[in-house]
């Protein structure tokens, strides 16, 4: 069941010298189309709303009232990350028995926490070569990739670059977590000794 209601906003562009910069101005309008709160702010910062006429003017009585405000980040963070980042980032919020395909485990995210730009841009172009050439022996091989944790349906989405194919969800992973949690396996910590591994599906390298 739906109200009808939407909300549209509109991200400013950036005009020279800065001006407009992360601003967002728009509209909770109802079913009728009709303007009925003003959303107003910075992306980056706080929004703001206040209710409105037809002609989308505020009313007569009311005041502009924050709504959203952007956490602190932590201090001294050279990448500005959010608490939130940092939190599902660490090892101490994950599962015990991480999948290898853990974003956490990527050498070149953990070198970049620590400021080696040099040894997280190494890490990442070695990667995106394993991708490749992974690809390369697949398709070689007439090898058919299947993902683990998702399944092809027979669902096409309409996009500006033609159709796409749609995935969805097999359920699979969530039975696995269970099984895990489940267990009575001493290691309950999650180990960030691993080595990552990009891919879940079987090893095509064994057929």
């Amino acid at each position: 069941m739906t109200t009808g209601d939407k909300v549209v906003l509109y991200f400013q562009p950036c005009g020279w010298f800065g001006a407009g910069r992360y601003e967002v101005d728009g509209y909770v309008y109802n079913s009728a189309e009709e303007p009925k709160i003003l959303i107003t702010g910075k992306w980056n910062e706080a929004m703001s709303y206040q209710v409105c006429d037809s002609e989308g003017e505020p009313l007569p009585g009311t005041e502009l009232k924050e709504v959203w405000r952007v956490a602190e980040t932590p201090k001294n963070d050279k990448f500005q990350y959010t608490h939130f980042a940092h939190k599902i980032n660490s090892f101490d919020t994950a599962p015990k028995k991480l999948l290898a395909s853990d974003s956490r485990l990527r050498p070149d995210r953990m070198a970049l926490e620590k400021g080696d730009l040099s040894t997280s841009g190494y890490e990442k172009s070695s990667l995106e070569e394993r991708q490749r050439a992974e690809k390369r022996n697949r398709e070689a091989k007439g090898q058919k990739f299947t993902p683990r944790w998702f399944d092809l349906t027979d669902e096409l989405a309409p996009t500006p670059w033609g159709e796409l194919e749609v995935y969805q969800y097999n359920g699979k992973y969530t039975a696995h977590r269970a099984a895990i949690d489940d267990s009575s396996d001493s290691v309950q910590e999650p180990d960030s000794t691993t080595e990552f591994n990009p891919w879940q599906y079987d090893n095509l390298e064994a057929e």
